[in-house]
C-alpha cells in the first residue's frame, strides 16, 4: 500500500471522532450509491419496455421490406427476388397494400387491405400465430373470398368468425361517379380474427389473398413490394445494405427499425433525458465531495505542512486527496451497482411492481439488464468523483509548508 493511499484512508475512515466532514463524506457516498442504483434501475426499465415492444412489433412485422421508391406498385417482383441472394434471408414473399372500405349491415370502416401469399407469407410475418379466433385460412369458397380482420375491426363492425362482409375498392371510383358504373366490390367471409397486441394493426388492417387483392384493386400482376424474414434479426442492417447495392436506388429498402423509426427515436430521446436527469443526483454528490475535501484541506493544513517539511512532494499531496475522491467513487460505484442489480433482478423474477393487466399487455414492470449499463454508469460516477476531488487536491499541493506550520 502506497503512503498516499494509506494517509487518504486514515483521513476518510478515522475512528477517533465523527465530525462534520465525516458526515458530508458519508452523505456523498450515499448520494453516489443512490444515483448509480437509480440510473441502473431506470435504464433497465427502458430496456425492458424496448425489448417488449420490439418483440411485439418484430413478431408481427417482417424484418426487411422492399418497395418502389417513386412508384406505388412493383411490376416485376420475381425479378427483384431473384437479385436478392443472401444466405441470411430465410423467407421472402410479395405483398399488396391498398385502402378499401369494409361494409357490413349497418356498419362500415375504411382500413388498409393487405394482400399476401398464404403459403409464403405464413413464415414472413407473425400473422398466423396472432390469430385468436378462427383459422389462418385465405382460400376462396367459390366466388366468396376469405379475410382475416383485426380484433378492433371486428368489434367496430360487430362481426365474428363465419360472418360475411363486402370490400369496396376505390379503383375506378372516379368513373363510377361520372358514368353511373358500379364500384368494384367483392364479398368475403371472415375466417379468422387476429390480435397483434398493437392497436394500429388491430384497428386498421385486414388480410386477403394476393390474387383477390390484385383483382379487387385492379393491379393485374403488380404488387406493392416484397417482405422477408432473416434467420437472425441482428443482421437486418447488413442485409439491407447488401440488398440496396444489388437492386439499386430505385427501390426503398427498410428494416424493422426503419418501419417504426419515429417510435424508437422517442424511446432513445427519453432514455437520454432520463440518463441526464439522474446524473444530477451523482453531480450533487460530487459537489459534496468537493466541499468535504476542501474542508479537509483547511482542517489538515498543519498536517500537509509537516508532510511537505518531511519531504513530501506536491504530487504526493495531490494524490492523497485524489485517492479520497477515488475511494468515495469506488464505494458508491460498487454499492450502487449491487443495489441496482439486486432490485432489478427482484423485479425481473418476482415482479415486485405490478401493473394492471386489464389496461396493459403485461402484468408487471418489464426490466432488462445490459452489461453496458453496468460499465458506463459506474464509470461515469467514478469520473465525476475524481473531477470533484481535483480542485481540493491541487489547492492542497500548493500550500506553503512554512506558513502552514507557523500559523497552525
Amino acid at each position: 500500500m502506497s503512503a498516499e493511499f494509506f494517509i487518504a484512508r486514515r483521513y476518510l475512515f478515522s475512528k477517533r471522532r465523527i465530525n462534520l466532514i465525516t458526515i458530508i463524506i458519508a452523505i456523498s457516498v450515499i448520494g453516489v450509491t443512490i444515483g448509480v442504483a437509480a440510473m441502473i434501475i431506470v435504464l433497465s426499465v427502458f430496456n425492458g419496455f424496448n425489448e417488449k415492444v420490439t418483440n411485439i412489433l418484430v413478431g408481427f412485422d417482417p424484418h426487411i421490406r422492399i418497395e418502389p421508391e417513386n412508384s406505388s406498385k412493383l411490376s416485376n417482383p420475381d425479378e427483384i427476388m431473384s437479385k436478392i441472394n443472401d444466405s441470411r434471408i430465410k423467407y421472402i414473399a410479395p405483398f399488396t397494400l391498398n385502402k378499401g372500405m369494409l361494409i357490413t349491415t349497418g356498419f362500415n370502416k375504411v382500413i388498409f387491405v393487405k394482400g399476401i401469399d398464404p403459403e409464403k407469407s405464413e413464415n414472413v410475418s407473425g400473422l398466423k400465430n396472432s390469430v385468436m379466433l378462427g383459422n389462418f385460412d385465405l382460400s376462396d369458397d367459390g366466388d366468396i373470398g376469405s379475410i382475416l380482420v383485426g380484433v378492433s375491426v371486428a368489434y367496430r363492425l360487430k362481426v365474428n368468425v363465419g360472418d360475411t362482409l363486402t370490400i369496396v375498392s376505390p379503383s375506378g371510383l372516379e368513373n363510377a361517379l361520372t358514368q353511373f358504373l358500379e364500384p368494384v366490390t367483392k364479398t368475403f367471409i371472415i375466417r379468422g380474427i387476429f390480435s397483434a397486441e398493437n392497436k394500429e394493426y388491430d384497428s386498421r388492417y385486414a388480410y386477403i389473398s394476393i390474387n383477390n387483392a390484385q383483382k379487387l384493386f385492379k393491379l393485374e400482376n403488380q404488387v406493392s413490394g416484397v417482405e422477408m424474414r432473416l434467420d437472425d434479426i441482428n443482421y437486418s442492417e447488413q442485409v439491407k445494405e447488401q440488398i440496396q447495392k444489388n437492386i439499386g436506388n430505385e427501390f426503398m429498402v427498410q428494416t424493422w427499425y426503419d418501419l417504426h423509426k419515429d417510435f424508437y427515436s422517442i424511446l432513445k430521446v427519453e432514455r437520454w433525458v432520463a440518463f441526464i436527469i439522474l446524473s444530477l443526483i451523482i453531480a450533487v454528490a460530487s459537489f459534496n465531495i468537493l466541499a468535504s475535501l476542501t474542508m479537509t484541506v483547511i482542517e489538515k493544513k498543519r498536517d500537509i505542512g509537516i508532510l511537505k517539511a518531511m519531504g513530501a512532494s506536491d504530487r504526493m499531496i495531490r494524490h492523497i486527496f485524489q485517492f479520497e475522491g477515488l475511494v468515495v467513487g469506488l464505494i458508491g460505484m460498487f454499492a450502487g451497482s449491487g443495489l441496482g442489480l439486486t432490485l432489478t433482478l427482484l423485479q425481473k423474477y418476482f415482479g415486485i411492481y405490478k401493473l394492471d393487466s386489464s389496461v396493459y399487455l403485461i402484468n408487471s414492470l418489464p426490466v432488462e439488464l445490459r452489461v453496458t449499463d453496468f460499465i458506463f454508469i459506474p464509470a461515469a460516477a467514478l469520473i465525476l468523483c475524481l473531477l470533484a476531488a481535483l480542485y481540493p487536491a491541487v489547492k492542497a499541493s500548493k500550500l506553503d509548508s512554512v506558513q502552514s506550520i507557523r500559523w497552525e
